[in-house]
């Protein structure tokens, strides 16, 4: 320090640069140390600095452990539409947030009541007179199982077919109530009737205009196009819906109600404060939604004897079998539970509201931690995306951070044919999807889940007397017993990932599943939450 300045005057002076800095200076040595003095502070600095060293490391392994506990797993559900996976979702949902779940199943009523009025509307489809003419008059098309025209007019006819009708006409109605119930008022996205075109609909001879505008979403034929349903079935809960209005013939034909993920239509179904009486004792959940005139239940539960009467026809039973219609085979049926779907007070349950059919436009994600167990606090984001033949592309651009991927084919559907293409075989649309999936090179790093889905289906099927081998040639003369038909499907979903995969290494965990069954689902999907973790953090090189 020069001469005639002190301390104070020279800290004075630096504090005028612009670069000076207050750390530096408080750690300037003391004026007129002595060299007894310096070391030990010296000394001191070197231990302070041990300790600071020592504490760094001590959060750094600190964070390494937090990582190995709490990674991040990021898995996406694949399929084609109608395969499981929004079920699948729920699943997660209902084994990891089962409190979210429960709170929001009285939202779901309003859903499973659209569902089951449209598996009604389905049927009064199949066996109106204008369905027959069509099938009647369309010979581009032959029964693939016994080389005959399906002519509808050879089939059980339905003597009381007008009476139904007229009793169960309120059904446009109330189907259209619903369907604005699920538009969540309110919401920009709003989701959408989707009518085959901008047209009017006529309820009890007067015009209905529809405000809604049309989205994206699967391409449905005509019924022309799909007079081969009795040989290869479309799935019930997309078929078109061409008549049951009260004139003698109806322009309007309906689409599967689709709903965006951007609306909150949960929120606007959750009764909230209109509700006029307290939670459930027994569920929990908010009560009082039969004391509001408006609620649809009060339509359902009037129209509840004849949709019974209905449905226990067994003219009506019959002539579903002929159409190859199988309606206990598409998610959203309740036909079997009609005097508890339609009571007043119904609250849906947990398989009631995994059973339920709402196609959503976008993607889906929800988000978790493990809860307990030795990864404990792992976050876990999982998401559904669309598996139409035209949502697809909407997958591309989560390959690049997806540790897993659960791909979900439905196994039971051989028979079935796409909604948006009925010359394609919906397995064979599965094996083509999953080999494009898994040749993927952006994908090669990632985990394989496969779900054969809906096996349970397929063994009712195959126990029916449905064979694989008039839907799948390579099948040939194998038994067409549900042990054979399964280990065959395991073996071509495994032979085409082990041939056509970029990483040799990947190993591919197989599992025949029925996603409904929330038990046997449970325990698979905490099987394959271990498996992906472990995976994953090997990836990681934390283990």
């Amino acid at each position: 320090m020069p001469k005639g300045k002190s301390r104070s005057e020279d800290l004075g002076r630096r504090r005028s640069l612009p670069d000076f800095d207050p750390l530096a200076a408080a750690l300037l040595p003391p004026p007129n140390e002595t060299p007894e003095e310096k070391e030990i502070r010296i000394k001191a600095e070197i231990e302070a600095k041990k300790i600071s060293d020592g504490i760094d490391e001590m959060l750094r392994q600190e964070r390494i452990e937090r990582k190995k506990t709490r990674a991040e797993v990021n898995v996406l559900l694949l399929g084609q539409s109608e395969s499981g996976k929004s079920t699948t979702l729920k699943q997660f949902q209902l084994l990891h947030t089962p409190s979210a779940f429960h709170a929001e199943r009285i939202a779901w009523r309003a859903v499973i009541y659209l569902n089951l009025v449209r598996s009604v509307r389905r049927i009064l489809d199949v066996l109106s007179p204008e369905a027959d003419i069509d099938e009647h008059e369309d010979d581009s098309y032959e029964n693939l199982s016994n080389g005959r025209s399906p002519s509808a007019s050879s089939g059980t006819r339905i003597p009381n077919y007008d009476v139904y009708k007229k009793r169960l006409g309120p059904l446009i109605e109330l189907e259209d109530k619903l369907t604005r119930l699920l538009t969540a008022p309110g919401d920009s996205d709003e989701p959408t009737h989707l009518p085959f075109s901008y047209q009017p609909h006529i309820i009890n001879g007067h015009t209905v205009k529809s405000n809604v505008r049309p989205t994206p979403t699967i391409t449905i034929p005509p019924s022309s196009q799909i007079s081969h349903s009795q040989s290869l079935p479309v799935s019930p809960t997309a078929h078109p819906s061409p008549t049951i209005s009260n004139g003698s013939s109806s322009s309007w034909k309906g689409r599967e109600v689709t709903v965006h993920t951007s609306t909150n239509w949960r929120k606007a179904l959750a009764l909230g404060g209109r509700s006029k009486s307290p939670k459930s004792p027994h569920s929990g959940e908010i009560e009082g939604w039969w004391e509001d005139p408006d609620d649809p239940v009060h339509a359902l539960n009037a129209l509840a004897p004849a949709i019974q009467e209905l449905w226990n026809d067994q003219n009506v039973r019959q002539r579903l079998a002929e159409k190859g219609i199988r309606l206990e085979e598409s998610a959203g049926f309740y036909l079997n539970e009609i005097p508890r779907i339609t009571a007043k007070k119904y609250i849906p349950t947990n398989d009631d509201v995994l059973k339920a059919r709402l196609k959503t436009m976008g993607v889906v994600e929800h988000s978790f931690l493990i809860p307990s167990g030795a990864n404990r606090g792992s976050q876990w984001k999982i998401y559904d995306v669309g598996g139409a033949r035209n949502q697809r592309h909407a997958w591309a651009p989560y390959f690049s951070d997806v540790n897993a991927i659960i791909f979900l084919a439905p196994i039971s559907a051989f028979d079935q044919v796409l909604t948006e293409d009925p010359h394609v075989n919906r397995l064979e649309d599965s094996i083509l999807l999953w080999k494009g999936v898994v040749s993927n090179k952006l994908l090669e790093k990632v985990n394989f889940v496969l779900f054969l889905n809906k096996c349970d289906l397929l063994q009712a099927k195959l126990n029916a007397g449905v064979r694989l081998r008039d839907h799948m040639i390579s099948y040939g003369d194998r038994p067409n017993n549900y042990e054979s038909v399964s280990k065959y499907l395991h073996s071509k979903f495994g032979n085409i990932h082990q041939t056509v995969t970029p990483n040799k290494e990947r190993e591919l965990y197989i599992h025949f599943t029925a996603v409904t069954d929330t038990r046997r689902t449970g325990t698979i999907i905490a099987s394959v939450r271990d498996i992906i973790i472990k995976n994953n953090l090997k990836t990681l090189k934390l283990v």
